[in-house]
């Protein structure tokens, strides 16, 4: 766990070496009352060119903003270890789950979007209204089609990763749990075996199949993309969420195909909210008004294959997109008993099964 007190001028000198920034076009600037200097967000979700097209949409609407780029859980700690000297503005990307625990934490203010009679309100932050779905993203296990042409040989579903030894080694499992993705995907195997009276609230036989998921393996390499490994033949099959899936077969030529297990898959909803006590609130608002906009989000999805929250945004979006994430049938997860448990999962196979 990250310190509770960050030095500001430390954390940002950090953040600077992996930071996206844009300079203030058009009507931007500071806010009345605000703070002067652009708006600092953290976010999991500015990879694959997403940062840089944001800044710059960013600016010809007028805000001056900085991005530091890092996985959900890490999003998640550096904002809770901040909440008495928050360096965020604004936090976006993370699922429901890492936005209930800063929430825990006191580290959200509650804001109501101009757009937020636009999304679905059970998925939302109800009454507190802390934090806001703008993506809907399902988590996929993915498989080279060469590998299986047609289909055939394929998985039908994560345990057969295990239970089945022709897949073993092919696999690439993640050393990491820091990611948002990684995390949904230990959540998807986990809550299948929900037992009040089991450790952690998951009976033995869950944690043998997460023991067995990481022992059959191949651990990811780092630097090293999933589909860089399948294009060099070291693996045909791992986790991967709708937009990335998209992006990484064009960059590196390789076509996957989406395994649709009986039981579903996870599907998580990328989340937009106001950092508790930040300098540039009024500024801060205005960003996330403007993001999470139809028009914005329209545009967001054509250019990166997302399904929007935003119904308005939906008749420019993607219809693909949309289409695609639709055809997955939802897993039946109990999201509270999920963010009371994740950080101990999480804590548990990361000392037993990756020996970090």
């Amino acid at each position: 766990m990250q310190q509770i007190v960050v030095l500001r001028t430390i954390a940002v000198a950090m953040a600077a070496t992996f930071v996206l920034s844009g300079c203030s076009q058009g009507t931007g600037g500071p806010a009345a009352g605000d703070a002067s200097g652009p708006l600092i967000v953290y976010s999991n979700s500015v990879s694959d060119g997403r940062g840089e097209w944001l800044v710059e949409k960013a600016a010809t609407a007028g805000f001056e903003i900085e991005f530091v780029d890092m996985g959900g859980g890490d999003v998640q700690n550096r904002i809770v270890a901040e909440v008495n000297n928050p360096i965020a503005d604004v936090v976006f990307g993370p699922n429901n789950v890492v936005f209930e625990n800063m929430k825990a934490a006191d580290a959200l203010e509650p804001y109501t979007p101009e757009w937020a009679g636009l999304v679905d309100a059970t998925v939302a932050d109800g009454d507190d209204e802390n934090f806001w779905p703008i993506v809907k993203e399902p988590i996929m296990l993915v498989y080279d089609s060469a590998a299986y042409p047609g289909g055939e040989g394929a998985p039908e579903d994560w345990t057969d990763l295990w239970e089945k030894e022709e897949f073993h080694g092919l696999y690439e499992t993640s050393t990491s749990l820091s990611g948002g993705t990684t995390q949904m995907v230990v959540t998807g195997i986990l809550t299948r075996y929900q037992d009040e009276a089991g450790y952690l609230g998951i009976s033995d036989e869950g944690w043998t199949a997460i023991e067995q998921f990481y022992a059959n393996g191949s651990p990811s390499v780092e630097a090293t993309d999933l589909y860089a490994r399948m294009a060099d033949e070291s693996v045909t099959m791992g986790q991967m969420w709708l937009a990335g899936k998209v992006s990484r077969e064009e960059e590196y030529g390789v076509t996957t195909k989406a395994v649709y297990p009986e039981v579903g898959v996870p599907i998580v909803y990328q989340h937009i909210g106001l950092v508790a006590g930040n300098d540039k609130p009024e500024a801060s608002r205005e960003f996330i008004d403007w993001f999470g906009s139809a028009p914005v989000q329209a545009e967001w999805s054509q250019e990166f294959f997302t399904a929007p929250t935003n119904e308005d945004a939906l008749t420019g979006a993607d219809a693909a997109a949309v289409e695609v994430t639709n055809s997955f049938a939802q897993q039946d997860i109990d999201w509270e008993f999920v963010a009371a448990n994740l950080p101990s999962w999480v804590e548990e196979i990361e000392l037993k099964y990756l020996g970090q």
